[in-house]
């Protein structure tokens, strides 16, 4: 369902779903919000189309899009301004878990059940790239700031960082001990942010490869997390049917040496072009980078 947020007031209470809610997500203008549900409506103003539980929701950056990933082994695209279905894309075999819009709103990465995540380019409507784990299925999966790499929380205890314009591998964590629910990039896209069912949050350090922090504070698994716009907080909800707000206070002097050692690497790269992904073409970053395994 999609929901008109009025300004001007203090609390509100949105009624509509019959069943439990999977998503939520503000729109980028902050003037809608939408919603999943068990009871198939994706998105007061339902989008009826699914046909079993909806898992997902996420806007496009210029909130004039929605995409929504269900049950029923699909991945559909809705105009928010006309509150109707544009198209389905649907190569997944398996249930859908997750959906997401890269920053420039030109492609779609999912992932399934069916222990794939493909990216889609919206332009022709195809899947331009399918990674395959063998090892378990994403559960999550989320785009960085600038758009050239895939965070992945897996079935398997597993975080993955994918570069999609050369579908390489960069950094595997193997830090929790049960499944990961859920991810947060930083702004700055140093940092990421994973919540599990074994009830810690960890905090990577991507520019060095390495955990950084591990978090106790919930009762049973944590299900979601999410950065605040600026970084300065995070807020993570689990099981335990709480809701923390952190700070986020990582250490400055570690940081600065870390900045300097890594200043090549922290400057925000182009958003890749579809030629890079799809089909395969000589790029720039064809440097073979090494693979990072934290345990």
């Amino acid at each position: 369902m999609i929901w008109n947020l009025k300004p001007n007031s203090k609390a509100f209470r949105f009624v509509g779903h019959l069943e439990g809610v999977t998503s939520v997500q503000f729109s980028p203008d902050g003037s809608l919000m939408a919603s999943a549900s068990q009871d198939s409506h994706g998105e007061s103003t339902p989008l009826k189309g699914h046909t079993a539980a909806v898992r997902s929701v996420n806007f496009s950056s210029d909130s004039q899009f929605l995409v929504t990933a269900s049950n029923d082994k699909s991945v559909r695209v809705w105009s928010v301004h006309s509150q109707r279905q544009l198209f389905t894309l649907s190569q997944h075999t398996h249930w859908v878990c997750c959906a997401k819009y890269s920053p420039d709103g030109r492609l779609i990465a999912s992932c399934s059940e069916d222990k794939t995540v493909k990216l889609w380019d919206l332009r022709n409507k195809i899947c331009v790239d399918n990674i395959i784990d063998h090892n378990g299925f994403a559960k999550y999966v989320e785009f960085n700031p600038d758009g050239t790499c895939i965070a992945c929380a897996g079935s398997d205890h597993t975080v993955k960082l994918w570069d999609i314009r050369i579908n390489k591998l960069l950094q595997c964590h193997q830090v929790h001990r049960s499944g990961v629910n859920c991810t947060s990039f930083h702004p700055s896209g140093d940092y990421l942010i994973t919540a599990s069912n074994d009830g810690t949050l960890k905090i990577m350090d991507l520019l060095e490869g390495r955990l950084l922090y591990t978090l106790h504070g919930h009762e049973g698994p944590v299900l979601s997390v999410a950065f605040s716009k600026g970084g300065e907080t995070f807020a993570s909800g689990g099981a335990d049917a709480q809701v923390l707000l952190w700070k986020t206070n990582f250490d400055v002097f570690e940081y600065k040496k870390v900045v300097e050692k890594n200043t090549q690497r922290i400057h925000m790269d182009e958003p890749p072009h579809l030629l890079d992904i799809y089909p395969r073409s000589p790029h720039r970053h064809d440097a073979k980078l090494p693979s990072i395994e934290v345990s």
